[in-house]
């Protein structure tokens, strides 16, 4: 396992998901006094997983398609689009 690729990809998604609505959907759930905080644990922690596997069995075979470069550009602009749009609407 390369630990920088690690590192980075763990720093990324973890900054993204911070105050995102999944977590709030989380919190949510977990304030409910009558619900086990474990298993609203287990059930987000399972749905990311399954969210991020999806994540990256479409990023495989995109990258068969499309060229690294390229997809760095549409990613970039997709943020900056969604920094523009969130900014609008504020």
């Amino acid at each position: 396992m390369d630990i920088k690729v690690f590192l980075t990809v763990f720093i990324a998604v973890f900054i993204a998901e911070i105050g995102d609505k999944t977590q709030l959907a989380t919190l949510l759930f977990a304030a409910d006094k009558d619900v086990s905080k474990w298993t609203v644990f287990m059930g987000a922690s399972a749905a990311l997983v399954v969210a991020a596997g999806i994540g990256v069995l479409a990023g495989g075979v995109v990258s068969q398609y499309v060229s690294e470069r390229y997809l760095h550009y549409i990613a970039g602009i997709g943020f900056i689009g969604i920094g523009i749009f969130t900014l609008v609407k504020a």
